[in-house]
């Protein structure tokens, strides 16, 4: 494969993690603010999108780091490393929220639906 076909091949995946990784952070706004609501039920429903955006930007990820393993060489790209960098703050961001859309619930059921 070219240099030039390669380099095209991570721009590509770059971009699609950027975009999944986007999509996912949108649900976890969303699932925030229903979390505030008190619609744990909506929560919940944007959490497990977000998991599913998360899954399909790793999917991505994952077939250049196994083209890799399998000795495909690619050139440092800084777009790349963006992608990978907000792949795993919007990972984190998805851990947190699901924390505490769980303290919210747990909260308003000790405390105001008693």
């Amino acid at each position: 494969m070219s240099e030039q076909m390669k380099e095209n091949e991570l721009i590509s995946v770059a971009m699609q993690i950027i975009l999944h990784a986007g999509d996912a952070r949108i649900r976890i706004q969303e699932a925030l603010k229903h979390g505030k609501e008190l619609d744990f039920e909506a929560a919940r429903k944007s959490l497990v999108e977000a998991k599913e955006c998360i899954r399909l930007a790793h999917q991505s990820q994952t077939e250049v780091i196994q083209n890799e393993t399998r000795g495909m060489v690619y050139e440092p790209s800084l777009l790349f490393n963006h992608a990978q960098d907000t792949l795993m703050t919007i990972m984190s961001e998805n851990n947190m929220a699901n924390e505490m859309i769980d303290m919210f619930e747990v909260m308003y059921h000790k405390c105001c639906k008693n």
